[in-house]
């Protein structure tokens, strides 16, 4: 069962998977599954409900839904542990933040063709940290959808434990 955080849905009955059918299966995303990003979920699932809320989001302000829900499906794909190679890297390398998402783009473009969109979009969704004001309205969307998401990452999961001891207690 595919959902987005704090959704409802099922999401491969829901127009969004319209759009991102052809490429969440493949075995570049499937890899994603096994590696913890954010403590709380697996990269995979961030990249779903990154997807899935800039699909949204993009729909209701008329502006490109479909670019929003692959890009955002495809923004976070590399493979390595951020926290090792912040922690491992030489002084003057690029951090994490800076440089994922050029490794993303790269990944992204052996699964899929990307437009100039959602290359934009995967390679700048952590503007401002990266260089280069984003070129389109999406990229803004996705880099605040990203943001949103890592914070209900890390919030639900405890929210939910003080709410289960909560109702233990009553």
């Amino acid at each position: 069962m595919l959902k987005a955080i704090c959704s409802k849905k099922e999401l491969t009955i829901h127009s969004y998977y319209d759009h991102i059918g052809d490429i969440i299966g493949c075995q570049e995303l499937e890899r994603l599954k096994e590696i913890t990003h954010h403590i709380s979920t697996t990269r995979f699932q961030h990249c779903v409900n990154v997807s899935y809320y800039s699909f949204l989001v993009c729909r209701k302000l008329k502006l490109n839904a479909r670019s929003a829900a692959r890009a955002g499906l495809l923004h976070d794909l590399f493979y390595y542990n951020r926290k090792e190679y912040n922690s491992s890297r030489l002084k003057g390398q690029p951090s994490h933040s800076s440089n994922h998402a050029a490794i993303a783009s790269k990944n992204a473009r052996r699964v899929t063709a990307l437009t100039p969109m959602e290359k934009d979009m995967i390679e700048k969704h952590m503007w401002p940290v990266t260089r280069g004001l984003p070129s389109y309205k999406e990229t803004y969307v996705i880099t605040v959808i990203d943001k949103y998401c890592a914070v209900l990452e890390f919030c639900v999961p405890k929210l939910k434990k003080v709410g289960s001891a909560l109702s233990r207690r009553s």
